[in-house]
């Protein structure tokens, strides 16, 4: 399953319901402070339930609604792109349309909610039957679903819940009453559905751009053991692992048989007392075994204590290695990439690298990646469609950057709106659109002029009057001038400032 889009409602700064769209190869862009890192920090909550990298806690809470008296966190993920057949109760396979736990747009949205911040409580938001006569059969148990089977329904199988659940539906298919609802899928009788369900979602790690400072240095070790995870899953491995457990569970039945048979010889009272307990092959928990997977230096020192750089590219190599893994592989589960600032202590040509490395990821099946910056010359490196400008004005709003809504599509657009980020090869670019327009006479038209000193090409001066934006523009492309005082860093903003502004007015 992908992430087809998310909703954060009363998380930190996302006070009042915000929607994001995601796509294969997500990047957040943004000013300081504007929610970017929360994103992903709430993805985390919501994949590893407190086991990632971020545990929920009440300071989570937007503190506008507490002060309202409002403390419930709602983090909702909504997917696309799931298996046709799942699995939800015991070995049964079934679809979650014919399960009617896919909401108006045909896709899951799972909800949790975490009131106070505290422990969460599970909802799927899906059109399900509301009609009393065949509502909330996913949270009733197998002999209550029976009751319901009278004698004008047609069952083929009284012995699995989801045949069951579609005969008493299309019983009642012209007047199931679909609606909208929310369904706590935790309860008691649904918990099974909620275990199974979840085994389908993707595979979600958090890399922070904040490192721990530990020998262990989480951030390092976290996507091998997430790599164990991945491997664990092929299926040819799994079943080879099936192969060993159940022949380790056949040996040790026959070592407790033995002891039984010996003890029941001294004592038959206690022997029959005894019951072994032997987990089975599906319940263990491989990952465990190579809990202690990690990379060490020369000399086994820890990568932590290298330097930040050296720490950082080894581990946003891991990306690119995988991307190469995938490459020769198709049995591998959706994984979800969630990487802060990878350009942090990266030298340019290793930025471009990497972000060329994240492309190539993401177009892989199966996978997503996103990432958060505050680098120009990152946003400069991706397309539009990969970008998502998250804006405070006056409310929180995260959108998708579409080039044709852009008064000037740009990149260097993209990069004013998220960081106020204004230099001369933006200038150029506006002048450059003015002119390609015929919008610049006009645009010049009335606007204050300052002296400038022409140098002719036989050496001679020439005094002229400019606007500042020519001014401007013609010290950009003649920085060998030297007759003329440089234009300040305030100046260079205003003017690309007022030329956006005209730009905004002709459109």
């Amino acid at each position: 399953m992908k992430i087809s889009k998310i909703k954060l409602e009363n998380f930190r700064s996302y006070r009042e319901e915000s929607v994001i769209d995601f796509n294969n190869l997500n990047v957040f862009v943004g000013k300081n402070d504007f929610g970017k890192s929360t994103i992903l920090e709430a993805l985390d909550i919501f994949f590893n339930e407190g086991k990632g990298v971020i545990k929920i806690d009440k300071d989570d809470v937007n503190k506008q609604s507490k002060t309202a008296g409002n403390t419930e966190i709602k983090i909702s993920v909504i997917f696309e792109e799931f298996p046709e057949l799942i699995t939800i109760d015991a070995t049964n396979k079934t679809n979650l349309a014919e399960e009617y736990l896919l909401n108006d747009e045909g896709k899951l949205e799972i909800i949790k909610k975490y009131p106070n911040a505290g422990k969460e409580k599970i909802f799927i938001k899906c059109s399900h039957p509301t009609n009393p006569a065949c509502s909330n059969l996913l949270l009733k148990k197998q002999q209550d679903l029976r009751k319901l089977v009278t004698d004008d329904i047609t069952c083929d199988d009284l012995t699995k819940n989801a045949v069951i659940r579609k005969s008493i539906w299309d019983h009642y298919s012209s007047d199931l009453q679909l609606q909208e609802i929310e369904i706590e899928i935790t309860k008691i009788d649904a918990k099974d559905t909620w275990s199974q369900l979840k085994k389908y979602l993707p595979l979600y790690s958090l890399f922070r751009s904040d490192r721990e400072n530990s020998d262990g240095d989480k951030e390092i070790q976290n996507p091998m053991k997430l790599a164990v995870q991945e491997i664990l899953q092929d299926p040819n491995l799994a079943t080879k692992l099936t192969e060993v457990a159940r022949e380790v569970e056949e040996k040790l039945n026959e070592v407790v048989q033995n002891t039984l048979e010996k003890l029941n010889e001294m004592n038959s009272e206690i022997a029959d007392s005894l019951t072994p307990v032997i987990p089975t092959p599906d319940s263990l928990k491989w990952v465990d075994v190579f809990k202690s997977v990690s990379i060490t230096g020369d000399d086994d020192i820890p990568i932590n204590k290298r330097g930040s750089g050296v720490k950082r590219l080894i581990l946003l190599n891991f990306f690119r290695a995988e991307a190469e893994r995938k490459r020769n592989s198709n049995a591998v589960p959706n994984i979800i990439y969630a990487i802060e600032e990878p350009e942090t202590s990266q030298h340019p040509e290793h930025q471009r690298k990497l972000i060329e490395a994240f492309k190539e990821l993401a177009d892989i099946d199966n996978t997503q990646v996103l990432l958060t910056t505050h680098s120009p010359s990152i946003v400069k490196l991706l397309d539009f469609d990969n970008l998502k400008l998250i804006k405070n004005d006056p409310i929180k709003t995260i959108i998708s950057v579409d080039r044709n809504e852009l008064p000037y599509p740009s990149l260097n657009e993209v990069n004013y709106l998220a960081f106020g980020e204004a230099d001369q090869e933006y200038h150029n670019e506006l002048y450059g659109y003015l002119e390609s327009e015929e919008l610049l006479n006009r645009f010049l038209e009335g606007k204050p002029t300052r002296p400038y000193i022409k140098v002719r090409r036989n050496g001679t001066h020439q005094a002229l009057d400019k606007v500042i934006t020519e001014y401007i523009r013609h010290q950009i492309h003649h920085p060998e001038n030297q007759n003329n005082a440089r234009f300040s860093n305030q100046e260079l903003q205003d003017s690309i400032a007022n030329m956006r502004i005209f730009i905004n007015e002709q459109n």
